[in-house]
Formats: C-alpha cells, structure tokens, sequence
C-alpha cells in the first residue's frame, strides 16, 4: 500500500501507527531516526545509571559504614562513572528533543505545503464544490494535528527499548521481584490500549467539529456587514455555539476518559513500588539480595514509571493525529481536476470565436444552448440579456473558468483578462492589489490606475502603499471596481472581459473609463457585460442573448430598430434607471 495513503479505522492500533508514521516520516527519515538514535543513547544510559548506584551503595557507602573507610581512587572511579554516564544521557536528551521538534517542524511544513500545492492546482470548479473554512482547518490545525505523535514518538521509543533491558536486568539481580516488576509492564501496556480504543471516537468526532466550526466562523466574519445589517446576529451566534458545544463535548470526553486513565496509570505502579519496597527489605534480610541491588532495583523502576506514561501519551496522540492525517489525505487524494482554460483553443489572432457552445449547469439546468458568435479582434463587444440569459456564464466559460459541454470556444494566445462584477481585494497595499505578484512598475501600476480613472488613489496618505483593508472594505464599490480593472489593465491584455465591471460608476466615470480602453487597449479585444443604455451605445457591437441562445449580433442602433425583445429590454433598462435617480421628496 502506499505511503501516502488514509489510515483505515478497521486497521489494528499497531498498523494504523505504522501506516501513519510511514506517511509522516516519507521526506524526513533521517532527521527522525537521529532522533530515535539520541533516544537510544538516553535509555541505555538511564538503565546503566541503576548499575553506577548499585556500585555506589556496595562498593562506597555500605564499605565506608562497615569498614570505616575507602579507597580515594575507588571513589573517584565510581563517581566519575557517574557523572560520564549523567553527561552521555544529557546528551541524548538533548539531542532527541532537539531532532524530534525539528522533524514535527518539518513534517508540518511539508504537510502544509503539500496542501497548498494541491489547493492551488486545483481550477475553479473545484474550488466552487469545497468549503473555504475547510480547507483553511487541513492546511493549518489538521496538518498540525498529524504531526503530534512524532514529538513523544522518539521518546516513546526509548522507553520501549528501556524497558526490554530493565527487564533483563531487574531479573538478573533477583528472579521473583523482577517477575513481579516486569508483570507491571504488559499491564500498563494493555491499560494504555484500553484507553486508546474509547478515545478515539472522541478525538475523531472533536476534529470534525473543528473544521466545521472553522468553516461556520469563516463564513459568518467574511459576511459580518451582512449579518449586522439584517440584525442576524442572534442567529449566528445560536449557530456557532450549536457546533461549539458539540466540539465540547467531544473534548470533554476525551478529557473524562484521560483523567482516569492517568489515574490509574499514576496509581498502579506506585502501589507496585510499595510493594517491591517490603518485599525487597526481606530479601535483603534474608540475604538474596545487598542493599545496593534493591537500591538499583527500585532506583530503576522508579525511573520506569514516569517514560511508561510517555507510551501513554504518544498512544493518546495517535488517534489525534490519525484523524487530522485521514483529513489532509481526503483533500490529497482527490484526483486533480481538469482545467477547463486547457479545453480552449488558441490562435495567433486576438478574436474570440464560439462554435456551437453548450453548457449546463450542474448538470441539471441548461444556461447556454448552442452559441454561435464571432468577436472580431480590436472591437468592444456588449453581451446584453435579461437576467438568468447566461452572459455571466459565456465570459466565465471564454476565460477558462469552467468547461463547456458541447462545442469550442477559439482565444488568443495570451488569453483573456476577466474583470469580475464583485471585485476582489486582498488585504494589502494597492500597489500589491495592481501587481498581484507581478514584475511592474510603479509608473505601470499608475498608468494603469488613471486608465481605469482610479486617481483617487493618488489622494491617499499613502498612495500606492495605502492598505485597503481585507476586501477593500475602506473603498466604495466603485472604487473597488476601478482598482481591480486597473489590475486586469496593468498586464495590457490582449482580450479583456468586463463582467459589469463598472456597474458602481456613475453614467460620466463609465464613458471615460470606457474611452481610456479604447486609448490603451487599441488593438484589444473588449467583451463588456453591461445593463445601461448608455453604456450599450458605446461599444462598436451588442450580443444579445435570451434564454442561452445568441438572438442577435450587430450595432445598438440597428438592434433597437429590427429586434423587438431588444428594444423592450433597452425600454426596461431605461426605466429601471430612471427609477434609480428619483429624488423622493417629502
């Protein structure tokens, strides 16, 4: 099976862990099993310290209380010892802390960019079928959680191998303690798998919650003037506290189930102890064992108690992990999507032309049936209809948004520059807004903005470097508007696609935007959607659409004298406008 692939929940606890580290650790195994190494030395160490204090006790204090004194150079032997093994196992502590942060670090970062690659490579439709809060939890809290067994996993490690030569040495120096204390192991072994086994419903159900309380969030700030402007706010706040409490209880369960697992994991190797300690003293009365052997043997089962929580802790992590790991996985996994800007066909020319185009809408709800048009290149091209008629649609399909269904769709080369009705501004400078990332320059980025008749910028405190807020929520939608068609214009794109793009301007700021396209775009090939009858006049051509079919192709003037449903519409758009601008007196 793949590396890469989702952990299934029927799958052993052994195997779900292995399948998951094997995903994890596919690009960092080195830094991992440098980790897992230091943890080594560390465990090695921590046993070998119960040998320094057996010889401590036997070889130093018993004899200096017995004898009255010892040799200068024994002492400073055993001590010596003592600290080389003390600085050996610093060592490894600090190394494996240091390799196992900087894996997770890792680890993360590449899950996180793994998401984002894939995100980004993914076109338009897709987009359109995901949620937005989603996506935002698996790039960000669910790659985070994957990543958290591999923090304890180095140590956990340890503690396994800790383990296996405690065992051997806890029977070495006496076989019926040592059976007794080595029993302890597999009990909290299977305590700790008891516990693994309930609590994975909890962490589960708690990672799912938390991506849709993400998504509710997200979408509820994105829409904040929405809300507060129908007096909704009762109602998204009963909404999110809805899933805030299903994500608390959840957690809550995990937590419940945690505390009495520690309680027990706490309870039952100290009552051991106790036990290992009485035991012991009637050994040593007995004369099975010095002083010094039960002194290392409870030394070293002491330090065991503490790392055997460490297995705990990593289990406890696992099904956290496993459930943001299967999350990042569904996104991952998904098959890439063909884009529909590849489906269209290019040519050297700067005219758009449709043949025979079809597309329905999700399949259940037919848009454009069987458009025929030919824009030739260097005129300004309208597409007018009603509302629903499809012209939205037709400039989404032109600039590679989404596929048609039946038929081709001819651009040029270089492609099409859309400009949609609801701008879109980051939450930047305007000079990033214009550039998007592009090599321009400031001189550009101002051409661009007085071609798009946006001079207020230059009004602005700051000028270029002015932040607009996230959205643009400090501009008006005009301004708005003029910003991101200065964005479309600073590429000098060859065909330009207007989706009402200058809905927000008053009738005098859309003519002399419109006159600037002709001056910088000389050769460019314009298609505006447009609904005002003095910005229909303007263009050298009009498309009329009317229920996904091209009725009409020719001059505005000609239009309104031969086609009738047009002129009743241009009678409508007049009257709409009219409407608009009545002042209403009391």
């Amino acid at each position: 099976m793949n590396s890469a692939t989702i952990v299934p929940p029927d799958a052993s606890r052994l195997t779900q862990a292995f399948r998951l580290i094997r995903g994890l650790l596919r690009h960092h195994k080195r830094l991992f099993f440098t980790a897992v190494g230091c943890a080594a030395v560390y465990a090695s160490c921590t046993v070998f310290s119960s040998v320094v204090v057996r010889l401590i006790i036997d070889k130093v204090i018993v004899p200096r209380f017995e004898d009255g004194h010892v040799a200068a150079r024994r002492v400073v032997g055993i001590l010596g010892l003592l600290v080389i093994v003390g600085v050996v196992r610093a060592v490894g502590v600090v190394g494996r802390r240091m390799f196992a942060g900087r894996t997770a670090w890792r680890v993360t970062e590449s899950l996180t960019s793994e998401v984002i690659e894939r995100v980004v490579a993914q076109p338009v439709p897709w987009h359109r079928q995901q949620r937005t809060g989603d996506i935002i939890t698996r790039a960000g809290v669910d790659a985070e959680a994957a990543t958290h067994v591999l923090n304890p996993l180095p140590f956990a490690s340890s503690v396994v191998l800790m383990l296996v030569l405690s065992a051997v040495w806890l029977l070495i120096t006496d076989v019926w303690l040592g059976l007794a204390a080595v029993a302890v192991f597999p009990l909290l072994i299977a305590l700790n798998l008891t516990y693994q086994r309930r609590v994975d419903k909890f962490y589960d159900a708690a990672q799912e919650e938390l991506g849709k309380l993400s998504e509710a969030v997200h979408e509820s700030f994105d829409g904040v003037t929405v809300v507060k402007s129908f007096g909704a706010e009762s109602r998204e706040t009963d909404r999110l506290s809805v899933i805030a409490s299903r994500l608390r209880n959840a957690r809550f369960g995990a937590i419940n189930l945690r505390s009495t697992f520690e309680a027990l994991l706490d309870g039952v190797p100290t009552v051991v102890n106790i036990f290992l300690l009485v035991a012991g003293a009637y050994r040593v009365r007995s004369g099975a064992m010095s002083i010094g052997e039960l002194t290392s043997f409870i030394y070293l089962f002491t330090l065991l108690v503490f790392p055997l929580r460490l297995i705990g802790f990593a289990l406890s992590e696992l099904p956290y992990s496993i459930a943001g790991w299967n999350r990042i996985r569904e996104l991952l996994d998904q098959p890439l999507v063909s884009d529909p800007a590849l489906t269209l066909r290019r040519h050297p020319g700067n005219s758009i032309d449709l043949d025979d185009v079809v597309y329905d809408h999700d399949g259940s709800r037919e848009v454009l049936l069987g458009v025929d048009a030919t824009i030739p290149g260097g005129r300004t091209v309208a597409v007018v209809g009603s509302t629903g008629s499809g012209k939205t649609t037709l400039l989404h399909l032109i600039a590679g948004l989404i596929a048609v269904d039946r038929g081709s769709i001819t651009v040029p080369e270089e492609g099409c520059a859309l400009v949609f009705q609801e701008p879109f501004l980051l939450a930047g400078s305007v000079r990033e807004n214009v550039a998007m990332g592009r090599e321009v320059s400031d001189d550009e980025i101002r051409t661009a903005l007085r071609a798009s008749e946006a001079g207020f910028v230059n009004d602005f405190a700051d000028g270029l470097s002015t932040i607009v807020g996230e959205r643009g929520v400090g501009l008006s939608g005009g301004q708005r508007q003029r910003i991101a068609l200065a964005r479309a214009l600073v590429g000098r794109p060859v065909a330009l696609l207007l989706d009402d793009t200058t809905s927000s301007l008053d009738p005098g700021t859309e003519a002399r935007v419109l006159a600037n396209l002709r001056d910088t775009l000389r050769d460019a090939t314009v298609v505006a959607v447009a609904s005002r009858p003095s910005t229909i006049a303007l263009a050298d051509d009009v498309l009329y659409l009317a229920d996904g079919r091209v009725v009409a192709h020719g001059r505005h003037d000609d239009l309104l004298i031969s086609v009738p449903e047009y002129r009743r519409l241009m009678e409508a758009f007049e009257h709409e406008r009219a409407e608009e601008t009545v002042e209403v007196v009391p």
